[in-house]
């Protein structure tokens, strides 16, 4: 509440920075509409203030900066990956940790730094008939090669402690059995995180295995305390507030990952072409009229902008990623709604996002 009382300040203490506020935030709306992304303008907070709902406040001194420029605060990146480690705080650089995934796969990452695609010609995984925008944060995955490491607070699918499960995204798949060594971290890269690679991936051997994610969404909330005590404090508030307000949506919200059903993206026979098109088929029929929907939240690793805290990620099988910063638990309510279930994002909590475009009048929702 502390940040909401000093943004709704600046309307009777300083009026002229109000102004400017607000002129940038339609500025902003309206890039973001010529650029074809679905925005909204709901409210951000739609609870009274003081709260009429009980939701949790930050600390007095909690320190969010709001006045720092929001959207744009993110490095494009073509991947990011989500790695089992079933904690909520972790060493400051996950890339350090001696022996972990995440270092052995940054290594990888360095071994194949330039992408093995001509970049006048990337992979056809690009959502159809998106444009390419020039606002800042906004980006497609296809603009990058950057993979984005981060450690998650799920355990690893697998009965052997030295294999680890992956998420990828904006691939919105998980892989299973990675094992945690230099050469688990390279035949990850070979099968899922080459620049080269369509959403599907490609077999390459080795026991690792991958399936479509079964959930309608997955949202990462930052926790890391050795990075920024601010994400360790606004992680599980945000946790206990996406699940109330989901709930009251219908959806039944899972904080670990179940078990992939079915046979594996490497099981699929044919070309890549058939590959993916039978892996986007799967996606597409993740939501069932006659099942509740199912979303993931999970903790993660430090992903920039702590000054930002609250920050929320949230993916959609579509393909798109969504960076929120500045997110309250009074917020989560209008997050939920506008984004969950009508498909737009809310401006002026916007980082940015992956693949956020789309033709005149769909939504991220729509395929």
């Amino acid at each position: 509440m502390n940040s909401f009382k000093r943004i709704r300040g600046l309307l009777f203490k300083e009026p002229d920075l109000y102004e400017a506020r607000l002129s940038h935030l339609e500025s902003t709306t309206k890039q973001l509409q010529e650029s074809n992304v679905p925005v909204s303008d709901n409210p951000c907070r739609t609870c009274a203030d003081p709260c009429e709902f009980g939701h949790p406040d930050y600390p007095a001194r909690f320190g969010m900066d709001v006045t720092s420029e929001l959207l744009g605060s993110l490095k494009p990146y073509h991947r990011q990956v989500v790695i089992s480690t079933g904690k909520s705080n972790w060493e400051k650089e996950v890339t350090e940790a001696e022996g972990s995934l995440a270092q052995q796969l940054s290594r990888s990452t360095q071994q194949h730094r330039r992408p093995s695609f001509d970049a006048n010609n990337p992979p056809n995984n690009k959502p159809k008939d998106t444009e390419i925008t020039n606002v800042p944060g906004i980006f497609s995955s296809n603009e990058a090669s950057r993979l984005s490491i981060l450690n998650g607070s799920h355990y690893t699918l697998s009965d052997d402690d030295n294999m680890e499960s992956v998420l990828v995204f904006p691939d919105y798949k998980v892989v299973k059995d990675v094992e945690r060594s230099q050469e688990g971290a390279d035949l990850l890269w070979r099968m899922a995180l080459d620049p080269g690679l369509n959403r599907a991936g490609r077999p390459v051997g080795g026991k690792a295995r991958s399936w479509p994610l079964s959930y309608a969404c997955v949202i990462l909330l930052c926790s890391h305390k050795r990075r920024d005590n601010r994400c360790h404090i606004a992680a599980p508030k945000l946790q206990t507030v996406f699940t109330q307000s989901l709930e009251s949506e219908g959806y039944e919200v899972h904080t670990q990952l179940e078990d992939p059903h079915g046979p594996s993206l490497e099981e699929i026979e044919g070309s890549d072409e058939d590959r993916e098109k039978e892996f986007l088929r799967r996606l597409q029929g993740l939501v069932d009229p006659e099942e509740p929907k199912k979303a993931l939240i999970l903790k993660n690793s430090h992903v920039g902008g702590h000054k930002f805290s609250g920050n929320v990620v949230i993916y959609t099988p579509q393909g798109s990623g969504v960076w929120y910063g500045r997110v309250s638990p009074h917020e989560v309510p209008a997050i939920v709604k506008t984004t969950f279930c009508e498909g737009k994002v809310l401006p002026a909590l916007l980082r940015g996002g992956v693949n956020l475009t789309r033709p005149q009048g769909k939504d991220l929702l729509s395929w």
